[in-house]
């Protein structure tokens, strides 16, 4: 799995989940402070937006794209803070590989 956490988001960046999220999206991007960025294969990517919506305050949307290895990017929205813990919260229990 990678990792990346984009704090205070420019509009760009906005603009370009807004047209990879299309119109299922629920969040309100522009009250997000942070977006934490994990991309893996589907069965990480669900079990770790479970983790992370557990873990802390976050909301979390996947990320529509074209992969040719198969990979999911989900997005992590909240305050900076509560990104940064779910983000270590995912690696926390996937490192663990405890059941959830």
């Amino acid at each position: 799995m990678e990792f990346r956490i984009i704090k205070s988001p420019s509009e760009g960046t906005l603009d370009i989940l807004r047209r990879r999220m299309g119109t299922n999206c629920k969040t309100d991007l522009d009250s997000a402070d942070a977006i934490g960025l994990v991309q893996g294969r589907m069965i990480e990517m669900i079990c770790a937006a479970d983790i992370a919506e557990k873990a802390v305050g976050v909301t979390v949307e996947d990320v529509r794209g074209s992969c040719p290895q198969n990979m999911i990017l989900i997005a992590i929205f909240g305050d900076t803070a509560s990104v940064e813990s779910a983000i270590k919260e995912i690696k926390i229990k996937m490192e663990e590989g405890k059941t959830l």
